[in-house]
């Protein structure tokens, strides 16, 4: 149940996340996705260089997209 749950959850925050890049150039893109992959390098320094590990809902998610 509570997989199904965090599956809804990230679904709904996803498709509000994608309704907020369609009216961005890429030039604003690409500066978006270079902050977030910057964000994932300081949190995977933050674990001691342990990588991030991803639940069975945001795989899910993450095939489905």
């Amino acid at each position: 149940m509570a997989v199904l749950l965090r599956l809804a959850y990230l679904t709904v925050a996803n498709t509000f996340a994608a309704l907020r890049v369609l009216p961005m150039t890429d030039q604003e893109k690409d500066t978006e996705i270079l902050v977030l992959r910057h964000q994932v390098a300081v949190l995977e320094r933050q674990l001691a260089g342990t990588r991030v590990r991803f639940t069975a809902p945001d795989r899910a998610l993450l095939a489905a997209l």
